[in-house]
């Protein structure tokens, strides 16, 4: 079988746990980075909580460069306890319980709506406040809805209450108090209540930019923790580096850069931030000659050819960050760390918290994507649809991403939509045409993706194998056989080794009788590449019953179909298959069993056909169908 599904980079989602919302799963992780992990329990509990709402009183002042006065601490919060039974049932002004809100929240969550669960699940706990699991679910879905205010306010502290929450939420309470309260404040709460794992390592990297805007600048200066993995290490010296320089002791900084940059494996990472301070000292030709070593040893990202072009022209360097710049800096180097783990989950909050900072449409396109890839599409894709039009390429990306995001969920109109958007706002570039047309293909609306193959975009002489590849799919689709086989060979002469092209054109070849014998060959090494594959498996059988080969096809198709059991084509083989050998029981069962699956209208006629024909049975579905059949729908259903 070849399937014709666009070559697209897609996402993988993950799907919401609505009883305890878990915020991050344990990934593996590179061996150096394993101290940090994030952390789960066996129950996956949820992911997030918060320190008090109130802020602290009689607090001593911590001495710093603006003279802020003292502060003062205010009681804690009463605990008060859960009634045994509510009489009666807390309702609001409109007379909506706080179970209904619960359970309006829970239905929202289900269907993706991150936004509007977290706010039904805010009026049930304002209701029920007093209620721990209640607590850290509205906080837990605040936190992914970007409701960060409210999520500073509560703090889910019960007995039991996960880590993972319970620190999350000291880190949330303490940039929310920076920003609310001041520098001073925050970093005598990070102070007196040190968020520990999984969280310490965001915390460490942001608190020593709150502690140096405080004025407190032993511990915005201090070394690392000593159990930081290596790489975390090396980020704290580099946040170090960029500090000493702003107190002007550019000799301990520059000191800092070079033990960075000399390291073996990570000493690329540093290169550009130790290329702006050289510039920043004068010192251009150590700059350029660092720019261009990363260029030569193909270690350079992109802002260090714009540095390279910046220094040759004359231009100023980037200035040092301010406080608040380098506090966002170290938020979201801590979600690139989390999302290189792929705890999406952790870098979406921290990426929400660098948003609070210092506001990005940057910031903002990662905290879509780190939604998505968590498995909060919705809330993914709200979060990309802020992307504004202004930023022209960021914007198109953004409109491509929710498309990818629709089609996964197979909301096909809506992801066509998106991809249009792309196109219209960036209309040369060959990998959104290219999305766009794999989504024609798939909604069958194979002349519109044609013309997008053939147009000035795509149909250029450097055009990839992918572009050749969809081309003849759609091609065979519209009955321009030749043209379509054409299109195929080139594709696999420009990847002779990708087992999708390998078993689209093998299939060809063996479904028209034109090649069978190579068409099998190249079938086998797709199956060889990957044996999990069921369509692979699906074509490599078919190619054995059309060799004749039956019995070794009949075991390639069982397979098929035990990976891929909903698929009407492979069932429909396996029915030809069972007949072939006399098994015409069998044979009746599956082509009544493709019957009730999602089939097209030419492969229904043609099945209904063989029912009839040649095994006098009524086809499923029509009146005073055979009994044969009523027992393929039970087993169905079933």
């Amino acid at each position: 079988m070849k399937p014709i599904r666009p070559l697209l980079l897609t996402t993988s989602i993950a799907a919401l746990i609505m009883g305890t919302p878990a915020l991050a799963q344990e990934t593996p992780v590179p061996e150096a980075e394993t101290t940090q992990a994030p952390a789960q329990s066996d129950t996956s509990e949820p992911v997030i909580e918060v320190a008090p709402a109130e802020p602290d009183a009689a607090e001593d002042a911590v001495e710093g460069e603006d003279g802020e006065a003292a502060e003062t601490e205010l009681p804690p919060e009463p605990i008060i306890a859960i009634p045994a039974e509510w009489a009666p049932v807390p309702v609001d002004r409109e007379g909506r319980s706080a179970y209904g809100h619960y359970l309006a929240a829970r239905a929202a969550l289900a269907q993706g709506e991150t936004g509007e669960g977290a706010r039904v699940l805010q009026q049930a706990y304002n209701l029920t406040p007093e209620q721990p699991r209640l607590r850290e679910q509205a906080f837990t879905a605040a936190l992914l809805a970007g409701d960060l205010a409210f999520a500073g306010r509560i703090t889910p502290e019960a007995e039991g209450t996960s880590p993972v929450i319970v620190e999350a939420g000291k880190l949330v309470n303490g940039i929310e108090t920076y920003l609310k309260d001041g520098a001073r404040r925050a970093n005598r709460l990070f102070a007196e209540n040190p968020v520990e794992l999984p969280h310490d390592r965001a915390a460490v990297y942001a608190q020593v930019w709150i502690a140096a805007e405080a004025g407190d600048w032993n511990r915005a200066l201090a070394a690392p923790p000593a159990d930081f993995d290596p790489i975390s290490v090396l980020v704290a010296r580099s946040n170090r580096a960029r500090l000493l320089e702003i107190r002007r002791r550019y000799e301990e900084a520059e000191a800092e850069w070079k033990e960075l940059v000399a390291h073996a494996q990570a000493g690329a990472l540093f290169r550009l931030a130790y290329g702006e301070f050289l510039e920043r000292r004068g010192r251009k030709e150590e700059a350029l000659a660092l720019y261009e070593a990363a260029i030569s040893a193909q270690q350079a990202e992109a802002r260090i050819f714009v540095a390279r072009d910046r220094v040759k022209s004359g231009g100023r360097p980037p200035a040092v960050p301010r406080y608040r710049e380098g506090l966002a800096m170290a938020l979201r180097t801590a979600a690139d760390q989390m999302i290189a783990q792929s705890a999406e989950e952790f870098a979406a909050v921290y990426l929400r918290l660098a948003q609070q900072v210092v506001p990005s449409v940057q910031n903002q396109f990662m905290i879509g994507q780190s939604l998505i890839n968590a498995g909060f599409a919705s809330a993914g894709r709200d979060a990309l649809a802020e992307i504004p039009q202004s930023d022209v390429n960021l914007y198109a990306n953004a409109r491509a991403q929710r498309g990818v995001s629709f089609e996964k969920q197979d909301m096909d109109e809506e992801a066509l939509a998106e991809f249009r958007l792309a196109v219209e706002a960036v209309p040369n570039e060959p990998s959104l045409t290219y999305a766009l047309a794999g989504q024609l293909v798939k909604m069958d609306r194979d002349a519109e993706a044609l013309e997008l193959l053939n147009g000035p975009v795509l149909n250029v002489a450097n055009q990839g194998y992918e572009v050749h590849f969809l081309r003849g799919a759609v091609l065979e689709a519209l009955g321009r056989s030749d043209e379509a086989e054409a299109e195929l060979v080139r594709a696999y002469q420009l990847a002779p080794n990708d087992p999708t092209v390998l078993n689209y054109l093998g299939y060809m070849w063996v479904d028209t009788g034109h090649k069978v014998v190579e068409g099998t060959e190249l079938i086998t090494r797709a199956v060889n590449a990957d044996p999990n594959d069921g369509h692979f498996q699906d074509s490599l059988g078919w190619a054995r019953f059309k060799q004749g080969q039956y019995e070794q096809a009949v075991e390639n198709i069982e397979q098929a179909v035990a990976k891929e059991p909903a698929n009407a084509e492979i069932n429909d083989h396996l029915g030809d298959v069972y007949y072939a050998l006399g098994r015409h029981r069998e044979a009746g069962f599956q082509w009544q069993r493709v019957l009730t699956l999602d089939v097209d209208a030419k492969r229904r006629a043609e099945v209904e056909a063989k029912l009839r024909d040649r095994l006098n049975q009524r086809p499923y579905g029509e009146e005073g169908h055979s009994a044969a059949s009523e027992d393929v729908a039970a087993v169905t259903n079933d």
